[in-house]
């Protein structure tokens, strides 16, 4: 299948495009140039006009992934209008493209949609109540991409694992900062459902080639606080977990507001799938494996150079 991934510089992006070139016939789309990507790539600015009209033909795609955003939840807050026409405008235009050429897409969300408020679990079929301009952008998104394409998957993620900037993830943080000895905080009252990067990778490839549509929670099965995250990694690498200071959130500074719950439950998309997630203990182990292996350094080899 020839597959175009937009963002291929990012962390999702980047190592997506890693993982399909074993399958699919992979394009990446990035805004800036990547060096030594392994596959074809090209460098596009979505918000010029026509852009993505063009990106589609040049690479005669049969499914797109689109994993491009404007994810910095404090940027987001500063830049509410720009924020606005790359997380909704965007995504909106490629899913009514994609309609009149029949291509498969697969839009990728956030599980900060919802505000945190419910006790227990979210399933897809609770109503999001976003918080903050980032989730308000994503959420508009969803509706956009799900009216202009029915046949789209909407993938509601949180994921972590290596980047080519090597700052990316919230595992790179805590691995950058424990290898150093230095300390760190991290929140014990926000809860989340972490998947390795490559994990996710592999499920949005199995949906790409499945006859499935509309929102799908595609996280990790086990919830923990980003306190405990931090502490499992500082486990299996080996770190000082000490270094780690329990915080509540709202005495970090943080500009954005984040949500204190986002236990997401991913029965509808197992039992659609017909197989179970992989759970947190593979992927931590995998993530480490990794690590020794030099996995790091190869995907930093491909970083991107934003244009001036």
């Amino acid at each position: 299948m020839r597959l175009l991934i937009t963002g291929a510089g990012g962390l999702l992006g980047l190592n997506l495009a890693l993982d399909a070139m074993r399958w699919h016939e992979v394009t990446g789309l990035s805004r800036g140039r990547l060096t030594g990507a392994p596959f074809p790539f090209l460098q596009v600015d979505l918000l010029e006009t026509g852009a993505m009209v063009r990106a589609l033909e040049e690479s005669r795609a049969e499914a797109v992934v689109h994993c491009a955003a404007a994810a910095d939840l404090d940027f987001c807050e500063r830049n509410p209008h720009l924020a606005h026409r790359i997380n909704v405008e965007v995504p909106e235009q490629i899913a009514s493209e994609c309609t009149k050429r029949d291509i498969r897409m697969i839009h990728i969300s956030t599980d900060a949609v919802f505000d945190g408020r419910k006790r227990g679990e979210y399933t897809e079929a609770d109503e999001p109540c976003p918080v903050g301009v980032y989730a308000v952008t994503k959420r508009a998104a969803e509706d956009a991409v799900i009216r202009a394409s029915r046949q789209a998957i909407v993938a509601r993620v949180n994921f972590y694992g290596w980047s080519a900037s090597g700052q990316r993830s919230l595992a790179e943080f805590f691995v950058n900062n424990l290898r150093k000895g230095s300390g760190v905080h991290g929140f014990v009252d926000v809860w989340f459902c972490p998947m390795l990067v490559n994990d996710l990778a592999d499920l949005l490839l199995a949906l790409v080639v499945s006859d499935l549509h509309g929102v799908y929670h595609v996280v990790g099965p086990q919830a923990m606080t980003k306190y405990q995250f931090g502490v499992e990694i500082a486990r299996r690498f080996g770190f000082n977990e000490a270094l780690i200071a329990p915080q509540a959130v709202e005495d970090s500074g943080l500009v954005a507001r984040r949500s204190h719950n986002l236990r997401l439950s991913t029965h509808k998309l197992s039992t659609e799938l017909g197989w179970p997630l992989p759970g947190f203990s593979t992927g931590i182990e995998r993530f480490y494996s990794q690590y020794t292996q030099g996995y790091p350094q190869k995907v930093r080899s491909y970083r991107a150079e934003q244009p001036g």
